[in-house]
């Protein structure tokens, strides 16, 4: 059995871990408040980006299908991942879930004969897929605490380019989508080709029983096709910001319910390292009583 000295350091050791949790904990939990914030002020920018890509896209009509986001390629080879990690851990397993959605999705397109490009936000997912021995088409580290939209342009502009160029000839995207502080949910997403029925919004008009609605004439200048062209990079942009913004979300609610379970276990753990000092230091009082009446009866 350890000495009441071991047990008490051990105490105490545990004791500041626990002090280390809670203040990560609270951390994590004023982060998370902001990074909601942040998602929900983005919500109306995204709605109206999208209603006016719709908009231009059914005045473009029958020439919407040639702008080159929209065009699907006539045999896929190479099929670009990106996967939206953190740059820190002590986040349960936000990161890890992120990693083997991406390496079974990889597995899959394998099997289908198709190879992979990977892309990796976050200082977590780099050095895993690096690990792995996957090579990186393009990293992006050091904003999963707080993305800017510049760091969405980055990485759409790449994707973009190496879909129009002809190196990957879709794009995928996985992230933990955000629900709620205890949960978050792991989602796969196709960013390229975009899907013209999305982005003309006939999926929307197929699910509506109403009578149509009356739109509203619009002029463009210059003609529809172009500002179409220009609209959907921001479109692509704009959902990679908002997948960063929701993994930043969930990366603070994991965090913070890590750093919650972390200190529970160490008290748990205090609660139990405390009744076997209390059982060690009985054990060295009855030892003292033993030796003093083993010396009292031998001088009898």
């Amino acid at each position: 059995m350890a000495s009441q000295r071991d047990v008490r350091n051990k105490i105490s050791s545990v004791k500041n871990i626990q002090k280390i949790t809670r203040a990560m904990e609270m951390v994590a939990a004023a982060r998370l408040r902001r990074a909601e914030q942040r998602i929900e002020s983005l919500r109306p920018y995204a709605e109206g980006l999208r209603r006016m890509t719709q908009q231009a896209a059914r005045a473009a009509g029958a020439n919407a299908a040639q702008v080159p986001l929209l065009i699907a390629h006539e045999q896929e080879t190479n099929v670009g991942l990106l996967l939206v990690t953190g740059d820190r851990g002590l986040a349960g397993g936000f990161n890890s879930q992120i990693i083997r959605a991406g390496v079974r999705l990889a597995g899959e397109l394998n099997s289908a004969g198709l190879g992979s490009s990977w892309y990796a936000s976050g200082r977590r997912g780099v050095s895993s897929l690096g690990f792995r021995g996957f090579e990186l088409a393009g990293t992006y580290v050091g904003f999963s605490d707080r993305p800017a939209y510049a760091d969405a342009r980055e990485i759409a502009g790449d994707l973009i380019t190496a879909y129009v160029d002809g190196h990957v000839d879709r794009v995928e995207m996985v992230y933990n989508a955000y629900i709620s502080p205890l949960r978050q949910t792991v989602t796969h997403e196709r960013l390229l080709p975009l899907r013209q029925a999305t982005i003309t919004g006939e999926d929307e008009e197929a699910q509506e029983s109403e009578e149509p609605r009356v739109r509203a004439s619009v002029d463009y200048e210059p003609d529809p096709e172009a500002i179409l062209r220009r609209l959907l990079p921001d479109y692509v942009e704009i959902s990679i910001y908002r997948a960063l913004l929701e993994s930043t979300a969930s990366e603070h609610g994991a965090r913070m319910t890590a750093m919650r379970n972390a200190s529970d276990n160490a008290g748990t753990l205090i609660q139990d390292l405390t009744l076997e000092m209390n059982r060690a230091r009985q054990a060295e009082i009855t030892q003292e009583i033993m030796e003093v009446v083993a010396g009292a009866e031998g001088l009898a």
